[in-house]
């Protein structure tokens, strides 16, 4: 087993990254060719087999990083993290509720309701569990890269991991997206971090609350 150091850790951080782009790779690239037209040509269905095989490829991703770190440098993400205590969970209440406001304001109303009227039940279910896959990648990003700055820098209060996530899949979404959602992603991934760190490092804990804030 293989002794990590602090750039073999950024370095899946970055192939997690670089992972939620495969999505642009059928997007972009394969699927247009597959299905006749670009994106916004698609029918319900298309879409759905868009997140479908997006789904496949980002759970065969993670479990490839997830496996690997353990194999190969002895890191175990399931490795159960200490018990809370009551102002961690105070503080998370306060993070979780602050992603809330700042969701239902750019989205000037529910998020899950407008994405369920948008959408229809059938499509609505199938973009929910596209968003399971993607907080796994985005936790991903936040963990490995919180392990990279901690191996370097020997601070591990400092939420190091949120911070390359707001300057990955964050500013990512100024691309892909608009200014104000790469905006929100940016302070979305900067509070992901303090999750994690706040829920002692427990992946459950964390996948569970970040998931919470992701699709609401």
């Amino acid at each position: 087993m293989k002794k990590a150091s602090g750039i073999n850790y950024l370095i899946l951080a970055v192939l997690a990254f670089a992972s939620v782009g495969l999505e642009l790779l059928l997007a972009f690239g394969a699927e247009p060719v597959l299905y006749g037209g670009p994106t916004s040509q698609w029918t319900d269905m298309q879409n759905i087999m868009h997140w479908i095989f997006t789904c496949i490829l980002w759970g065969t991703a993670s479990w490839f990083m997830i496996r690997f770190a353990k194999k190969k440098y002895g890191f175990d993400l399931f490795e159960k993290g200490n018990k809370m205590a009551l102002w961690q969970w105070l503080l998370i209440f306060v993070i979780i509720a602050g992603s809330l406001v700042v969701s239902y304001v750019s989205w000037d109303g529910s998020k899950v309701i407008k994405e369920f009227y948008a959408n229809g039940p059938v499509k609505f279910i199938f973009q929910y569990i596209y968003y399971i896959f993607e907080t796994v990648l985005v936790m991903l990003i936040l963990v490995f890269g919180q392990k990279a700055f901690e191996k370097w820098f020997h601070r591990p209060n400092i939420p190091y991991g949120g911070i390359i996530v707001a300057v990955t899949w964050g500013i990512g979404h100024f691309f892909t997206k608009d200014v104000l959602t790469g905006i929100v992603t940016v302070i979305s991934g900067l509070a992901f971090g303090s999750v994690y760190l706040l829920a002692n490092r427990d992946i459950r804990k964390t996948y569970l609350i970040l998931f919470i804030m992701f699709v609401l």
